[in-house]
């Protein structure tokens, strides 16, 4: 396989994952063209690289910006704005994770906590939503417990963690 090949299947492929993160495809590949370039790239690179609209490029670079795992760079002499991404695996996993948890998971712990606190009437729905919602409550703040534990260790968080899981 040549490097143009290799490429454009890479690209390809992790925009189709992006739809498994909650994230569009033209998203997901913006951030693997910048991942895999070995400079920061202008809007424009991007849109010819991609074959894709300004405002869809321009959409998906402030969402990427807004979960924090695209930035703009500055390049000397250039008036234009250019843009990178976090070029570390685990970096990168460890900010998905993180903004997951707040954009995702935060905001169900707080339904459910809410939910759950619902004055009992002493029917039986209504202490069977409470028992549900409850355990449901706990078992999403424990594995966001988990979660904001792994993210919030040191360089090779994921390979530590695993290795303690092994032993």
């Amino acid at each position: 396989m040549e490097y143009q090949e290799a490429k454009d299947k890479f690209i390809n492929t992790w925009g189709s994952l992006g739809s498994l993160w909650g994230i569009n495809k033209a998203m997901a590949q913006i951030q693997a063209l910048l991942f895999i370039s070995t400079k920061p790239l202008s809007m424009e690179d991007i849109m010819d690289e991609l074959q894709i609209s300004r405002g869809n490029t321009s959409m998906n670079l402030r969402q990427l910006m807004d979960w924090g795992i695209v930035t703009k760079e500055s390049v000397p002499g250039e008036r234009k704005e250019f843009f990178t991404t976090e070029k570390d695996v685990q970096e990168l996993a460890r900010v998905i994770a993180k903004e997951r948890s707040r954009r995702e998971i935060q905001p169900v712990i707080k339904i459910l906590n809410d939910v759950s606190s619902i004055k009992d009437d002493g029917t039986e729905k209504t202490k069977e939503l409470i028992k549900q919602t409850k355990a449901l409550h706990d078992l999403t703040e424990t594995a966001d417990a988990m979660i904001n534990k792994l993210v919030n260790q040191q360089q090779n968080w994921i390979t530590k963690s695993l290795m303690k899981l092994i032993k």
